[in-house]
């Protein structure tokens, strides 16, 4: 049986996009081509991509659905903006559904572009329709993505920085062990090498922690420490090691600017998108954009800081914009997977997921044990129940989602006095 939505539309378009140019094949409603065209990724090739499918079809924009693989991009957004319905699908479906065209397994842009029109005008309920988010939550999107490319380029590098000092400094390794903070290149740069960092004297050491703002350690801990006799190496190997990580410091210190900078930029844009509200969402719901409020009941929960935050916001707008519990919980990977055979019963973790929500999620469920007593004792329940850490933060993980899309359809704001215990204390 056809639903309300399928009923709708008189044509379909698959496009199989590439980087220069997009195969269009678009079909009438009982699946017969009507024609195959390429279009150059460009502004005047996508204008008239644009231009062609309701002309061709000789149907409005509204009445013609469009399918594609990637739910973003330059040419899902001109679609969009022209007023085309647009729906996307998981790469791994659509190789299903290619075996109804080719059970040998045959495989061009055409075949695919025609393999998403047809199987949208089939099977819609698997496709997943595409909303163009506001300009704030792409910027938000776009930041928080990059804060961790930033994130992770800093920590290689660190890594290579790490490498060396443990081949010939390791002292150095004994005050920081991940070679990462900044006043610890600084005391490098000024003593190279164990012979000139034995001789530096506790004002020097002490100017360091000042200018960094330290106060863990004592310029006479780390005298101490610089002072244990040094490695014995083969002659030259000791200086080129160090020239090695004095030219790694520039690049380090560019990554840990740029990823500060990031953050501030994320915390800003979520406190502005969190201050459209007030202190109140659910005192004017219909005045606010859906995504500022929203941030502001996202940042009210515990253990849900700026990074957790921006990448919910972000990574599952759609999800979160149709408060659709279970869609969220499959796209972070809480949701299990149960493979069934006979007497045969198998309960698995979720490994296709959004891997930026699923590590966001665990580290909220995983920080709210630190910050939230009922999330602390429903934590140490399942443990003493048999459940691994990892499993008992994935249910820990869905209770919070089930609260989150309870506050979204509310409207209101976590109260740890109101909260419903059962909530989180159901196995």
């Amino acid at each position: 049986m056809e639903n309300n939505l399928e009923n709708h539309f008189q044509h379909f378009a698959g496009i199989d996009w590439g980087s220069a140019q997009h195969r269009v094949c678009l079909i009438d409603r009982q699946g017969k081509v009507i024609q195959q065209r390429w279009f150059e990724h460009s502004g005047s090739g996508l204008a008239e991509l644009a231009a062609w499918l309701p002309r061709r079809a000789n149907q409005p924009p509204q009445s013609l659905a469009v399918a594609i693989e990637v739910p973003h991009g330059a040419i899902v957004e001109t679609l969009l903006e022209r007023g085309f319905p647009v729906f996307s699908i998981n790469p791994r479906q659509l190789d299903r559904f290619r075996d109804r065209f080719s059970p040998a397994g045959a495989k061009d842009d055409s075949r695919d572009a025609q393999v998403l029109a047809d199987s949208l005008r089939t099977d819609m309920h698997c496709f997943h329709p595409v909303r163009l988010d506001e300009p704030a939550m792409i910027r938000l999107r776009e930041l928080s993505r990059l804060e961790d490319q930033i994130g992770e380029e800093f920590r290689r590098a660190a890594n290579r920085l790490r490498e060396q000092w443990h081949r010939f400094f390791p002292q150095l390794l004994q005050l920081v062990g991940a070679a990462d903070e900044p006043w610890l290149w600084t005391l490098f740069e000024m003593a190279p090498d164990p012979a000139s960092a034995a001789r530096l004297t506790p004002a020097k050491i002490q100017r360091i922690l000042t200018q960094h703002r330290i106060r863990r350690v004592q310029p006479a801990q780390i005298l101490a420490t610089l002072k244990t006799p040094p490695l014995c190496l083969a002659p030259g190997a000791a200086e080129a090691a160090a020239e090695h990580a004095l030219l790694l410091l520039p690049h380090l210190r560019l990554l840990h600017q740029q990823r500060t900078h990031i953050a501030r930029r994320v915390q800003t844009l979520l406190d502005e998108m969190a201050a459209h509200t007030g202190s109140q969402p659910d005192t004017a719901p219909d005045t606010q954009p859906q995504e500022h409020r929203d941030a502001a009941i996202l940042l009210s929960l515990p253990g849900l800081g700026r990074k957790v935050a921006a990448t919910m916001l972000s990574e599952a707008a759609q999800a979160i914009a149709e408060r659709d519990y279970h869609a969220l919980r499959s796209y972070s990977g809480a949701a299990p997977i149960t493979q069934q055979s006979g007497k045969k019963k198998i309960v698995l973790m979720r490994r296709a997921c959004n891997q930026r929500l699923r590590n966001a999620l665990y580290y909220w469920a995983q920080k709210s044990t630190l910050n939230d007593p009922t999330s602390h004792n429903h934590y140490a329940q399942l443990r003493a129940r048999g459940k691994s850490h990892g499993c008992a933060l994935r249910i820990m993980a869905g209770r919070w989602l089930k609260i989150l899309i309870a506050m979204l359809k509310s409207c209101t704001l976590f109260d740890k006095n109101q909260r419903a215990s059962p909530a989180l204390q159901a196995a």
